[in-house]
């Protein structure tokens, strides 16, 4: 290995060359994604994101941020608490994603319409409670926009008892192109550091954002978008745009 088989410069480079290969290769299922989240808005429903561990930094980037579209829910392991009832000291188990039912209550707390859209998101997509989120979803007629490795998920044995993953359960696949592992640098005596899945994630979340709000606007729409609070009049505007969403989307302190 060369001297700078590990360093801040070669990690810029091959992010970015992941990044270039992802907006190229992405664009036909970006559009598709597109098509269901433009679909989603236009029928009055909320795109429910979930994710669990650092999948949740995806999730943020679509649900609840300025410049993002107002009618997103960010879903959570931590609702069990939060939303029901449950004693803190259930999130110490750090099995719990793996544990059955909990998606399902996730789901049943958060109280979905039928048009809503469910964005579920995991590098591996083979934790219990990604696929049975996903499994619930599809049960219950929602659409389902995965975004996940291709590269990972394919190299893993699925994790749940249908042995579905969960690029098997969604309508598109939006693949992150983050390598098994999702660390990107090979260290000299074995393993990787410096994870890919966040930066890609986000990109795929905002091409699919803007290809949605494009299509609205064709249709003479206006997209339903958060402006800064930190911005003069911010706050109050995005609180009257919240209100048509009323009861349906949570925006709690993060």
């Amino acid at each position: 290995m060369s001297d700078e088989s590990v360093s801040a410069r070669r990690f810029a480079r091959e992010s970015m060359a992941v990044l270039d290969r992802v907006t190229e290769s992405a664009q036909g299922d970006v559009a598709r994604a597109a098509g269901l989240i433009a679909d989603c808005v236009r029928a009055d429903g909320v795109i429910q994101a979930f994710g669990t561990g650092h999948s949740q930094a995806v999730v943020l980037e679509l649900a609840g941020r300025a410049g993002g579209l107002v009618p997103t829910n960010r879903l959570s392991i931590a609702d069990l608490v939060l939303y029901g009832g449950e004693s803190p000291g259930v999130l110490d188990d750090p099995l719990l994603e793996r544990r059955a039912g909990v998606a399902a209550r996730i789901y049943d707390l958060a109280a979905p319409r039928p048009q809503d859209l469910f964005v579920v998101i995991s590098n591996s997509g083979v934790n219990n409670v990604i696929v049975e989120m996903a499994l619930r979803a599809k049960e219950h007629g929602h659409r389902v926009l995965a975004i996940t490795s291709l590269t990972h998920t394919r190299a893993v044995p699925a994790g749940h008892p249908s042995g579905k993953k969960l690029a098997d359960l969604a309508d598109v696949v939006l693949d992150n192109r983050a390598p098994r592992g999702d660390a990107l640098l090979e260290l000299p005596e074995g393993g990787a550091v410096c994870a890919l899945s966040t930066l890609t994630g986000v990109l795929l979340v905002q091409m699919a954002v803007a290809e949605a709000s494009a299509r609205l606007i064709a249709a003479g729409e206006r997209p339903p978008v958060y402006v800064s609070a930190n911005v003069p009049g911010g706050f109050e505007g995005n609180l009257e745009l919240e209100k048509r969403y009323a009861g349906r989307i949570r925006r709690t302190a993060s």
